[in-house]
């Protein structure tokens, strides 16, 4: 995959719904240092809600995040929530950026948009981190689980997050809701996913414990310290709701269980003397910080299924949008193949589950 479609900024697209000058006045009228040039840029990233960098006389910059322009679905791309809970957790060990600013108005962004503070530092889209030292690499991926587990055990009722979600049955309501997405997206018979939906909703790990999930953590959506291993920022919380973490957590494993091509995992490593802790080394650290050492193998494999059947079911859908001629692009075919070999996979684990007795 090339990183570079995926990585710094452009210029505003030319027809943008946002007018720079009307935006400024905006901003200037409630945050200090808005004045003089403004510059808009977009970032490249794979965002579903488009995402820019403001810059102004001085050295002021902010992050502009908004819903896409168009007709969308009700629930879809719920900026605002994105800009609760990073509101809620400015206090806490999850580090996040300072949300200033959110606004419905649609004649001043073109849709509603939220301001945060920009963030310098360092990201990486490469979980190999092919450019480090073995004790640099060691580094980040302890910063990593730690933030993880800090955000797993944030007291979402005590910062004002206790009607987030629904707290109980994350995991078989996702199953039910991405059951019925697949079904409607579905352009070719996959065996493995047509054994998952039979699999999963009898086999459903019990939730140990509730809490507040992120929905898609990994090493792209955090910005490092430019020098040190320590994390600034965990961003784009657009699927962030109350749920089971152990979900949560299985799904940022599953770089450990992807190759470098086409997904960029780890699974094609030898992790020895690389600094990245394998599997699970890296799990148990996570379960020890957390309180949950009691989660078995059959668990384990168990979350695995699931989170690879989501993803799949997420591929799915693409695919079937590149039918219908609604995602005609090569990236968006490429991504939509996978698929079958994610199901694949899934369906693999969910066979260990089942050899370990059920």
């Amino acid at each position: 995959m090339d990183a570079a479609r995926f990585v710094g900024t452009e210029p505003l697209a030319a027809n943008s719904p946002i007018v720079p000058e009307r935006l400024q006045a905006w901003l200037a009228e409630r945050l200090p240092d808005c004045g003089g040039h403004m510059t808009i840029e977009r970032f490249r990233g794979g965002q579903s809600n488009p995402t820019m960098v403001l810059s102004f006389d001085g050295e002021r910059r902010l992050v502009l995040r908004k819903k896409p322009d168009g007709k969308l679905l009700p629930s879809a791309h719920a900026v605002d929530r994105e800009f609760r809970v990073i509101s809620a957790l400015r206090e806490s060990d999850v580090p996040v950026a300072h949300a200033r600013l959110l606004c419905d108005d649609d004649t001043v962004g073109g849709s509603m948009f939220y301001i945060m503070d920009y963030v310098a530092g360092r990201s990486f889209w490469e979980p190999g981190l092919p450019d480090m030292q073995a004790s640099e690499r060691a580094a980040i991926y302890d910063e990593m689980n730690r933030v993880i587990a800090a955000l797993h055990s944030v007291d979402h009722v005590a910062v004002g997050l206790e009607d987030f979600g629904r707290p109980a049955d994350y995991v078989a309501r996702q199953v039910a809701r991405w059951t019925k997405q697949y079904r409607a997206s579905e352009t070719e018979t996959i065996e493995a996913m047509d054994g998952l939906t039979a699999w999963l909703p009898d086999n459903i790990p019990e939730q140990r414990r509730t809490s507040l999930i992120h929905g898609d953590y990994r090493i792209d959506n955090m910005i490092f310290h430019p020098s040190e291993p320590r994390v600034l920022a965990l961003v784009d919380w657009e699927l962030s709701t109350i749920g089971d973490p152990m979900a949560d957590f299985a799904y940022h494993m599953l770089t450990w269980h992807f190759p470098g091509r086409p997904y960029r995992g780890l699974a094609d490593i030898d992790l020895v003397g690389t600094g990245i802790p394998d599997e699970r080394r890296y799990r148990d650290a996570y379960l020890r910080a957390t309180g949950q050492e009691g989660v078995g193998e059959r668990e384990w494999y168990a979350y695995l299924a699931y989170c690879l059947f989501r993803v799949a079911a997420i591929r799915q859908g693409i695919m079937k949008r590149v039918v219908d001629g609604t995602a005609s692009s090569l990236h968006a075919r490429e991504a939509g193949a996978l698929a079958r070999p994610v199901a694949e996979l899934g369906w693999r684990y969910a066979e260990h589950a089942m050899r370990m007795g059920g």
